[in-house]
């Protein structure tokens, strides 16, 4: 189903939104419920970005792109929840073809630059660790700035040429089994060949994903290597400052994996609730989880954090 309205004399084609489980009836409970998700995470990763801000103690590399991984959380939870929020409380679940392309170049933007930011931390913890003489010097701040820049610019490069390509093609389905738009799905309701763009997205998948896992692999091997040739208090420290970035990668590629597993394989004996949850799950729990891990175990933000409080 499709709606058509007439705005200077110009089409807009609206997709209609059909992931909503039992909508009518639980409204108001899922209104609540992501508002305070919304406002949860909001809330968490604007206290630790604020604290490493205002503490010129914590103006390091480390604790710079801490703060640049969760902005991009921020930006990763704006494009979901506020326009779910709107629906949830609309009659109609629609999007218009151009929002909905935005959507979902906006989504796929901050999960590429997740990837490509925790490789960049990697790099920051591989130096500090593998070649702590070499670390003021390859690590410097106008090198973290080169970092965050091309993690942000590469992605949204590669996702934008994805969605110039998505935006050519002519559609003949116009329902969404989402409650939100990404891009394999509205290529899905394409009805010409979509050979390029799919050929396109795995090209963009392998660039996009396994340079930066494996690097990250491959300097946890290194660290693991340097940290069981050291002391006790060496491993001590090394495992206090990676320990949280190792567990927010692996949440976050393991709720990755479930997205893409969950977007493109039919299954009707996984029931539908279960199979939306498993679609929002990389917009949900790394953006909640992220700040509250960085602020328990490093020892320099928690105590930034109890003075703020206090």
């Amino acid at each position: 189903m499709y709606y058509l309205s007439l705005m200077d004399d110009t089409n807009i084609t609206y997709l209609t939104l059909g992931g909503h489980v039992a909508l009518q009836h639980y409204r108001y409970v899922y209104f609540f419920i992501t508002l305070t998700v919304y406002i949860s995470i909001i809330m968490f990763n604007a206290v630790i970005i604020f604290v490493i801000f205002m503490n010129k103690h914590l103006h390091e590399p480390m604790y710079i792109f801490i703060a640049a991984l969760l902005c991009n959380a921020l930006s990763g939870a704006t494009a979901l929840y506020p326009k779910l929020l709107i629906d949830l409380l609309s009659e109609k679940q629609i999007a218009s073809y151009s929002g909905c392309l935005f959507q979902a170049f906006y989504v796929y933007w901050y999960a590429s630059s997740e990837f490509a930011l925790l490789s960049a931390m990697a790099y920051d913890r591989y130096v500090s660790i593998c070649k702590p003489l070499h670390y003021t010097t390859l690590v410097k701040i106008s090198n973290v700035r080169r970092l965050l820049c091309l993690s942000w610019l590469l992605p949204c490069c590669e996702i934008g040429i994805a969605a110039l390509l998505t935006c050519q093609l002519q559609l003949c389905k116009f329902k969404l089994n989402r409650i939100y738009c990404d891009g394999y799905s509205i290529i899905k309701l394409s009805c010409r060949e979509t050979f390029v763009n799919n050929l396109y997205g795995l090209f963009m998948f392998c660039t996009i994903v396994f340079p930066p896992v494996i690097f990250i692999f491959y300097s946890y091997i290194r660290i693991l290597s340097v940290c069981l040739n050291n002391s006790k208090d060496f491993r001590r420290k090394a495992l206090q400052t990676c320990l949280p970035h190792l567990l927010i990668f692996i949440i976050f590629s393991v709720n990755t994996c479930f997205e893409i597993i969950n977007s493109r394989v039919d299954s009707n004996q996984i029931p539908h609730i279960i199979v939306m949850i498993l679609s929002v799950e990389y917009l949900l729990i790394p953006p909640i989880f992220n700040p509250i891990i960085y602020g328990l175990k490093l020892k320099e933000i928690l105590k930034s954090i109890k003075k703020l409080i206090i």
